[in-house]
């Protein structure tokens, strides 16, 4: 599967630092605009500035958001901490030369100057204009690093509050586990074993980059994927991300036998019901999911082997697609550990 130029994942990406440029170019306008005289020779008033803010803001934020999407996507993999700060000068130094191109062109459009752009650069004040757009930038990214770390979308509800007392979801889980993983870590020994869940998991978010799924945890050599309901049912997105995510690792056969000495082979489990959502930790906060469907989700993913099937999901799961692109095929009601009551299965594949 082809990944789109704008998927999902990359959107998020852009919206999130065009909001956030736009917000701290119309912050910048109230502090210098109101009660305050301007060094430089360029002045305006509030209003002026802040139509300034509204132009500028969403230009610095796509810049800002592709550049933040080639960091993670490109930079960032396997690259040493020397080589990541080289590179976050570099993109400063261009930054603000963007900055300033981007800035002239719109006081241009707007008022017009007869500056040329250096004296438009270092007009006087300008100094503590680029300490404050470096600063932003940085608070920028610090928050994008926050918000992989609780997963897309969480630091908004955590700062919403919304975790702070449990509530319930209606939610699908997937528990996706590396098959052979003792042996695979004995025959390619822990740094190389390491190296190859990284990539494996790399090309796992770019699978689900046009997804809904949201990656709960990684446990080892297995990912926790959730969705709510609705969110995993529509489209087949809980299925669809299994198969993506297998086909995104056929693809790169030869880079995984070339490099590792085998193609990877991931085994997953499904399952839906109701669970709990809280936070909890004082000094590490962490979203968790508590409930009777993460561990029936687990165990159906430990029929896998049993079954010989590759995915494996629950029948009040499987009731809910009504598939042309996939097969169902009843495995029959199997006992669970810690189950009282037998589940019954249906294994998935590709039509």
């Amino acid at each position: 599967m082809a990944v789109a130029f704008i998927n999902t994942r990359r959107w998020r990406i852009i919206r999130f630092y065009c909001i956030g440029w736009t917000l701290a170019f119309v912050f910048l306008s109230i502090v210098r605009g109101v009660g305050t005289t301007e060094l430089g020779s360029l002045k305006f008033d509030f209003l002026s500035s802040l139509s300034i803010s509204i132009t500028l803001g969403p230009v610095i934020g796509l810049i800002s958001g592709f550049a933040q999407i080639l960091t993670e996507e490109r930079v960032q993999k396997y690259r040493s901490l020397i080589t990541l700060l080289i590179f976050r000068m570099i993109y400063g130094i261009l930054f603000l030369m963007l900055l300033v191109l981007g800035a002239y062109v719109v006081y241009q459009f707007y008022f017009g100057t007869s500056l040329g752009i250096v004296a438009f650069a270092i007009d006087a004040g300008s100094g503590a204009i680029y300490f404050y757009v470096l600063s932003v930038d940085v608070f920028l990214t610090f928050l994008r690093q926050i918000n992989l770390m609780l997963g897309e979308g969480n630091l908004k509800k955590l700062v919403q509050g919304k975790f702070l007392v449990p509530r319930e979801e209606e939610r699908i889980f997937m528990f996706l586990d590396l098959q052979s993983s003792t042996q695979l870590a004995e025959q390619l020994g822990h740094v190389n074993y390491s190296l190859l869940i990284q990539d494996c998991f790399n090309d796992l978010g770019n699978a689900i980059a046009n997804n809904p799924a949201e990656i709960y945890q990684y446990v080892g050599d297995e990912a926790v994927l959730t969705w709510s309901l609705m969110s995993g049912i529509k489209n087949e997105n809980g299925l669809k991300s299994f198969f993506n995510f297998k086909m995104t690792l056929e693809k790169k056969r030869d880079y995984y036998e070339k490099k590792y000495g085998v193609l990877p082979f991931f085994k997953a489990g499904m399952h839906s019901g109701m669970v709990t959502v809280t936070e909890v930790g004082k000094y590490k906060k962490e979203i968790a999911y508590h409930g009777d469907t993460l561990n029936t989700a687990a165990r159906i993913q430990g029929q896998c082997n049993v079954l010989e099937s590759e995915l494996l999901i629950s029948e009040i799961l499987a009731d809910n697609f009504n598939s042309d692109a996939y097969t169902f095929t009843a495995m029959g009601s199997i006992s669970l550990k810690g189950k009282e009551e037998k589940v019954a299965l249906f294994a998935v594949s590709q039509k």
